[in-house]
């Protein structure tokens, strides 16, 4: 996989086409220039200025510079398992109680046949999460990421397993008892290798929320918080494997919150490419103070407490990617790769921004977030997650109209064509939310962008009718 890299950092001039322009991003745009970290002050003003058209444009700026003229997509589909769940979140239209009506729980029939549909519609990925079931073993969780495995193998096809979110690990731990309370990532790393040896490939990034305890203890309390959302993250990528970040704006959070969370992740980050090899600036400020996030240590989780941990950015000119990195391709003679003897790791792959819908949750009285909250907030996720490879314009959630814009804005990628999905339903829609695969290249070609379809890992994928591949880096 290759991409587009500027050899000297990007000019940037501010907005001239706008009713509005402010000269205190200057600064900014002279950061973002030069691949510097910004910090949380930084990203207030990119909150509170009118002036959206330059905020846009850096996180542009920023977007070409990693990606150039590319967006991505893939062809996906979403398996909810079930949408029984122990928790009552205020925010949640999805679960159910046990046999109150409209609950639901797939058996492995239903998941073989939903791989073979998968299969012959060409899908490289199957995504599966759902609710907190406290009655099923935890041999169904194993058993249904291996079934996605095996009957796609009979198939003579491979499928992608992202599945199970943080939350839902920590669940499972729990159910299998082997959670400690006073070593907690003993549990999580026992069933991550347990799902691994199953099939599992890669975890997605739901169950953040917003890190915040205040926005936790009223909005979905008994969800875990911060410190052990980080702590499963960070076991999957000491194991190898990739994961995915969300952030859950727009209901009863500040803008503050986001910017908090997002620099928890970049932190995180920052570890996680510290032992790819990646080397990065030491003691450069992240504008956070030490009672700004609710963590459990210098990152905001366990067991690295007081490690001292470089800021890392993907954005300085000529640092290449990590799937550059772990598929061992280079985008020009002249990229940096970091130390080739570095022990295999994972690292957030993409970051996905998410607008809180109100209707049917227990905060239904709340607004949710409009347009132009949703752009400016995806923008600033670019340029304040410096070190995230890429960002997700999550159509069915963003609607496609809204991600198209969202790529001139900083996104790279507008996820797959999904088929099912049970969470959230935009504007009174379906469970059977889809769009073909000429649907969203062509949404990419009209927001000015050159569609790729890739897999899960972001590697580029080669047809030949049905049947697929990574390409040849």
């Amino acid at each position: 996989m290759t991409a587009t890299l500027h050899p000297e950092p990007l000019a940037f001039k501010p907005s001239t086409h706008g009713p509005i322009r402010d000269e205190r991003l200057s600064e900014i745009a002279s950061k973002v220039a030069q691949g510097q970290r910004l910090s949380l002050q930084d990203g207030e003003l990119l909150f509170t200025t009118p002036d959206i058209w330059t905020v846009c444009e850096l996180a542009d700026t920023v977007r070409r510079r990693l990606h150039g003229d590319t967006a991505f997509y893939n062809i996906n589909r979403h398996l909810n398992y079930s949408n029984v769940c122990a928790l009552s979140c205020k925010f949640c239209e999805f679960y159910r109680k046990k046999d109150e009506p409209g609950s639901y729980t797939r058996d492995m029939e239903y998941v073989k046949n939903q791989v073979r549909e998968a299969i012959e519609n060409g899908a490289t990925e199957m995504h599966s999460v759902g609710g907190l079931h406290p009655y099923l073993p935890f041999s169904y969780y194993t058993d249904l990421v291996s079934t996605i495995r095996d009957t796609a193998r009979e198939l003579g096809s491979e499928l992608h397993v992202k599945a199970y979110t943080a939350v839902e690990i920590v669940h499972l731990a729990k159910i299998a008892k082997v959670y400690k309370a006073d070593d907690r990532t003993f549990g999580i790393r026992w069933v991550l290798e347990k799902l691994k040896q199953a099939g599992l490939g890669s975890l997605p990034g739901g169950g953040a929320e917003v890190f915040d305890d205040r926005v936790h203890d009223e909005a979905y309390k008994g969800k875990i918080r911060s410190d052990v959302w980080l702590d499963v993250h960070r076991v999957a990528h000491d194991l190898g494997l990739n994961t995915n970040a969300t952030i859950l704006y727009g209901h009863i959070e500040q803008r503050h919150d986001r910017l908090v969370h997002m620099d928890m992740l970049r932190r995180a980050q920052d570890r996680a490419l510290a032992k790819m090899g990646y080397e990065g600036i030491r003691h450069q400020a992240s504008g956070i103070s030490e009672n700004a996030a609710p963590t459990s240590g210098h990152l905001g989780y366990s067991g690295d407490e007081g490690a001292e941990v470089p800021v890392i950015t993907l954005t300085r000119p000529n640092t290449p990617l990590p799937e550059h990195i772990a598929f061992g391709s280079s985008p020009n003679a002249e990229c940096r790769m970091p130390n080739a003897t570095a022990p295999s790791s994972g690292y957030f792959q993409t970051i996905i921004p998410l607008p809180f819908f109100p209707d049917g949750s227990e905060l239904e009285h709340l607004p949710g977030p409009a347009g132009l909250e949703n752009l400016r907030t995806l923008a600033i996720a670019r340029l304040m997650l410096d070190n995230f490879p890429h960002v997700k314009a999550f159509w069915i959630m963003q609607t496609l109209p809204m991600a198209q814009l969202m790529l001139q804005s900083g996104a790279d990628d507008i996820d797959g064509t999904v088929v099912w999905y049970d969470i959230t339903k935009v504007g009174g829609s379906s469970t059977h939310q889809e769009v073909n695969v000429w649907t969203l290249q062509k949404a990419i070609r009209e927001a000015g962008f050159k569609p790729i379809e890739r897999d899960t890992l972001y590697r580029r994928v080669e047809r030949e009718g049905k049947s697929w591949r990574p390409a040849a880096s």
